[in-house]
């Protein structure tokens, strides 16, 4: 599949490794692509900050959010998100939950969901009329292979921000295609 990527595309998927490494994830997941959809330069990049998604205001989102670690479904069984931070930050030092076992380097793997963002990032490309003979997935194929995937995390992070997913897909639509 990655034959059909333009090379900001392949470049996406590489900063994504970066962004999972970057924080201790042990996978790269649908939210550490969008971070890197939000550094590209190319029609991906341009659409996500036209609605105020840079990436350090996802990177900070995400952060706020806890990462992976869900405050709402935490509370539901009595547990409180901030008062096990705190412990935790107070005993092993600021950022403490934030660590994972992983170095930052070697390979990550992709979750399923990273994997469904990336296939449905060619199925979207396979969807579009033929505008011109080199078909190849873009970084606006992955931001709308992202969205498709309805992933919690990056729905939280996108939620939090405010963002209007519809005004962002009208704006996928609008750019013109690579």
């Amino acid at each position: 599949m990655f034959e059909r990527f333009a090379q900001e595309a392949r470049r996406a998927v590489v900063v994504a490794q970066q962004e999972a490494r970057d924080l201790r994830a042990g996978h790269v997941g649908p939210v550490h692509l969008l971070l890197a959809l939000t550094r590209d330069p190319g029609r991906g990049g341009t659409v996500l900050r036209s609605v105020g998604l840079d990436h350090a205001t996802v990177r900070d989102a995400l952060t706020r959010s806890g990462g992976q670690l869900d405050a709402e479904a935490l509370a539901a069984v009595g547990i409180d998100l901030d008062s096990v931070r705190a412990a935790a930050e107070s005993t092993f030092g600021p950022g403490a939950l934030d660590r994972g076992p992983l170095a930052r380097t070697g390979h990550v793997p992709f979750a399923h969901g990273a994997e469904r963002a990336l296939e449905g990032a060619l199925r979207h490309l396979v969807a579009q009329p033929r505008r011109s003979r080199r078909r190849v997935i873009d970084t606006g194929h992955l931001v709308v292979g992202v969205l498709a995937v309805a992933d919690p995390v990056v729905g939280r992070v996108l939620r939090q921000l405010g963002t209007d997913v519809v005004r962002l897909r009208q704006g996928l639509d609008g750019a013109s295609a690579a």
